[in-house]
């Protein structure tokens, strides 16, 4: 019998709240209202915050910043180290970013850079006031725009957890999490409308060991997204929708992209977005690989492209379509993945006839098409594989 969605939605908040509500961790307390913050949501406290920070990260052990209940008005602010011991960064309240676009002269709201030993946890909120911002993003349509603030952002970040937190109505990104290793990510929820633009939920570059669990994820992108030079990564337990889906990529778009090896996604429901598990790279791309993918065990429910690979990837209103790309894609896994499709093309496997796909498995899928007009179908283009056990589409490998 499979899961039930419903009762996996209780499940995960059920989770969230315990995590948010469980006893926080210990270390100095640096409170920021000790140090000027003003909780009335107007007025700017981004240099009470910065300056607890700095005498956290000074003293002997663990330090511990303290947001307490209230709406607090910060940033953009960059929270440095290296600091003497690990730090805890610790949310009660609600955290919320200055709608207007001046205040921002990077890309970036709430910053973390080098630091070994973080938490970010507490049961609060990140609020991007994103909607005043959206009219102004220009990346849908063209490749050259400047780009909106990232929600929070941790850049050489050695061992870090991110637990029992939200982030909602971020401008750009909710989180990304670029040049790190051995993160964790745990009972978080994040949100912004269907329609939000380019609002990924959590996009990984460059990083090494990072894990996703437990958590609830509707946006208006990509709920998760894995970028270039990202190894070891697993997401299980995830709940994802509105948004689309769960991607490696975009790769290829620049050049001398590092590779991408080794992705586990498990035990995750999808539910009415537009991707279930996705794999993009643009055309006339330079030369890199993506390998050791495993997708298992995962339901789809109403999802418009369940599994698809797309090596033609183009979101502009028109790509160099030149060459075919050259990022090759092996050894690829998808097992036990069940559900609804949205669309008749259930698998769509479109691999480069520059590097055809290699050694591609599709294992008991059972995508049953809901709409009029037939059963789900499969499409494979380039691509050398093979299938077994239950196959609804039948297989194209």
């Amino acid at each position: 019998m499979g899961s039930n969605p419903n009762l996996q939605v209780v499940g995960f908040l059920f989770l969230f709240a315990w995590i948010a509500e469980a006893p926080g961790p210990t270390g100095r307390v640096f409170n920021v209202k000790d140090f000027g913050a003003i909780s009335d949501g107007k007025t700017d406290s981004s240099e009470a915050l910065l300056s607890a920070w700095k005498e956290a990260c000074a003293c002997d052990g663990m330090g511990r910043v303290f947001i307490p209940e209230g709406t607090f008005l910060v940033g953009p602010a960059t929270f440095k180290g290296p600091c003497k011991g690990s730090m805890v960064f610790q949310i009660k309240g609600l955290v919320k970013a200055p709608a207007d676009l001046s205040k921002f002269e990077s890309d970036g709201w709430i910053e973390f850079h080098y630091i070994n030993g973080l938490m970010i946890t507490g049961g609060g909120t990140f609020d991007g006031q994103g909607a005043s911002a959206w009219p102004h993003n220009q990346c849908p349509r063209t490749v050259k725009c400047k780009l909106l603030p990232t929600s929070i952002r941790l850049i050489y970040i050695t061992g870090a957890t991110i637990r029992g937190i939200s982030s909602v109505n971020s401008k750009l990104f909710h989180m990304n999490i670029v040049e790190s290793k051995n993160i964790k990510i745990i009972n978080i929820k994040i949100s912004a409308p269907e329609d939000s633009p380019n609002t990924d939920g959590i996009h990984i570059g460059g990083s090494k060991g990072v894990t996703i669990s437990r958590s609830v994820i509707g946006t208006g992108d990509d709920c998760i997204s894995i970028g270039p030079g990202s190894s070891n990564v697993s997401i299980s337990n995830v709940l994802c929708g509105p948004g689309h889906g769960i991607s490696v990529g975009s790769l290829g778009k620049y050049p001398n992209e590092k590779d991408v090896v080794g992705l586990l996604v498990r035990n995750c429901t999808l539910s009415g977005t537009t991707n279930g598990v996705r794999i993009k790279t643009f055309a006339s791309s330079s030369p890199s690989s993506a390998s050791n993918f495993t997708f298992q065990d995962i339901v789809m429910k109403d999802v418009y492209n369940p599994i698809i690979i797309d090596q033609e990837y183009c979101p502009y209103a028109s790509c160099n379509q030149e060459s075919p790309s050259r990022v090759k894609i092996s050894d690829v896994s998808f097992t036990n993945i069940r559900g609804i499709s949205a669309s008749p093309v259930a698998v769509n496997l479109l691999c480069s006839k520059g590097v055809p796909c290699q050694n591609l498995q599709l294992s008991n899928i059972n995508l049953v098409y809901n709409g009029q007009g037939g059963a789900s179908t499969a499409s494979c283009t380039n691509v050398k594989g093979a299938s077994s056990g239950k196959q609804i589409p039948p297989s194209c490998l």
